[in-house]
């Protein structure tokens, strides 16, 4: 290497260490960035996600602009369709990371190596400094190390000086907070990039691959999706006594080419089956088909469609020929999966009610309902970065408790017949001085002794 190569890496490492890392490793950029992560997190949690252009179109129109400025053109343009994957989102979080880190190089680990040493006192005048300290007229400064001792403090002795500590696990704390947080972003990052998410509506009874991609990370491989299918063998709903929904159940089977069982699992809400680190949710449920005979005919199965009531529930409904030509015919409609379908004539007439296993008369036919069958939703997800977040989150509750330990260091000295002891603590201030105290006293039982606090 040339020596202006040279010169050039040495400039380059010190404009680092002197300029850059301080700044990096300040408190307020820390804040100000945390701030900044928790506004856009605000913003994609308030503006829809993922939607489609007419979506954003006829919520957010230009004339009149939300706020006057925010139009669908804007949102658009700054990513806040998709704030979570949006490259200044992601540089947040980088920038936020590597805050962190300088911090805990340049404070957090130099600070707990300074708190592991020990340093003896040699001189009366260096425990002025302390924020409690106490002058004896006599004592023994080895009766002191046995108090110390049990008070669980590691004491070093070294002739007449003494030098104790307790609560290391307090310096350690925060370098864990920072790791902690370090895990979560990386295991964000790696989710944004790497996750997929899947969406299918699969009726009961059948068998599919998953296909219905909604969203790829950038670098996502879709090789965990191959050389298997999802089977589901049945989808029932359960009902309270007035009618209303009280659970849905997807009974799954994960199959391999030859349609031979993996796995399988009864999944319900908040109860997911998980294959090949690929996650199925049960999310929604549809009504997929109906199964109907008219008169002897063979049974027929016709798909249900959703139709628009205007926010007022959902209806499934479908359209039965109950003449050869397609000239008559009724609607039948149905809401749930609980066995009852309703039944109209072309002018929108109730006809009659029927009853899976039913039968009614319309148009001079025999209608015999066989079945409504159900469809389940899932949503299928795959989130490497899933282990190191809950990782980090379950550090951060450990590292937090070890944060709140009082790092407490104490001196002594023995000089010219008296005995100096002092000590500091970085919290819980008045039980440090209670217990310094206790200890104080026993070396003195018989004198009150005056202690000087700074």
């Amino acid at each position: 290497m040339s020596d202006s190569a040279r010169t050039s890496n040495f400039s380059i490492t010190a404009w680092f260490r002197r300029e850059l890392l301080p700044l990096l490793a300040d408190l307020r950029l820390a804040i100000v960035l945390l701030l900044v992560i928790a506004v856009a997190s605000t913003v994609g949690t308030v503006i829809e996600q993922g939607e489609t252009l007419e979506f954003y179109r006829a919520n957010y129109p230009e004339d009149p602009a939300l706020f006057g400025f925010l139009s669908w053109k804007v949102l658009l343009t700054l990513g806040l369709d998709r704030v979570y994957k949006t490259w200044w989102f992601l540089a947040l979080l980088i920038l936020f990371g590597s805050s962190l880190t300088a911090c805990t190089f340049t404070r957090q680990l130099p600070a707990l190596k300074a708190a592991r040493q020990w340093k003896f006192y040699t001189k009366p005048r260096q425990f002025q400094k302390l924020a409690l300290s106490t002058e004896l007229e006599s004592g023994d400064i080895s009766q002191l190390e046995t108090l110390l001792q049990k008070q669980n403090y590691k004491v070093f002795k070294e002739g007449e000086s003494l030098y104790a500590r307790k609560g290391i696990i307090g310096r350690i704390g925060p370098i864990i907070v920072h790791a902690s947080m370090l895990l979560i972003l990386a295991g964000a990052i790696l989710g944004t990039m790497t996750g997929v998410m899947a969406q299918e509506m699969i009726p009961s009874g059948t068998t599919t691959p998953v296909g219905n991609f909604i969203d790829v990370g950038g670098w996502a491989s879709l090789d965990r999706f191959r050389g298997w299918q999802l089977q589901v063998n049945r989808f029932w709903i359960d009902y309270t006594p007035d009618g209303a929904i009280d659970q849905f159940y997807s009974d799954l089977s994960v199959v391999d080419e030859n349609n031979e069982e993996i796995d399988r699992k009864t999944i319900f809400v908040n109860e997911p089956l998980r294959y090949n680190g690929v996650v199925f949710y049960q999310t929604d449920w549809s009504i997929s088909n109906v199964k109907i005979r008219l008169n002897n005919s063979p049974i027929f199965q016709l798909p249900m469609a959703k139709l628009d009531t205007g926010g007022n529930g959902r209806i499934w409904g479908t359209w039965i020929p109950t003449k050869p030509d397609l000239s008559e015919g009724v609607s039948l409609l149905a809401r749930d999966l609980q066995g009852t379908a309703l039944v109209y004539d072309t002018q929108g007439q109730l006809v009659s009610s029927v009853r899976v296993g039913g039968e009614t008369e319309v148009n001079g036919v025999t209608l015999k309902l066989i079945d409504i069958t159900g469809a389940t939703g899932l949503q299928i997800k795959s989130d490497p970065g899933i282990p190191l977040v809950y990782s980090g989150f379950g550090l951060l509750m450990v590292s937090a408790l070890m944060s709140y330990a009082s790092h407490s260091q104490v001196w002594a000295l023995k000089q010219d017949g008296k005995l100096y002891v002092g000590g500091r603590t970085n919290r819980a201030q008045v039980a440090f001085e209670r217990e310094l105290l206790e200890a104080i006293e026993q070396l003195q039982p018989e004198r009150k002794t005056e202690v000087v606090m700074s």
